[in-house]
């Protein structure tokens, strides 16, 4: 966990800029892991993209 110096940061920057700084990253990070769980399941044989990729299967099978 980061711990700034609060006052050094608000003179720096502003609290409301460092907490979005912080939100952005911490949301950038939990992306990051989904997108390895997701490479992991994949890599395993867990995840058939042809299935994903059949508009078919997910619009009831008709096609226009």
């Amino acid at each position: 966990m980061i711990a700034p110096d609060d006052e050094a940061l608000e003179a720096a920057v502003g609290r409301d800029t460092a907490n979005t700084a912080l939100r952005q990253s911490v949301a950038r990070n939990r992306r990051l892991h989904a997108l390895h769980r997701l490479q992991d399941l994949a890599a395993e044989g867990g995840l058939d993209a042809e299935a994903l990729l059949d508009k078919r299967a997910y619009r009831g099978g008709a096609t226009r």
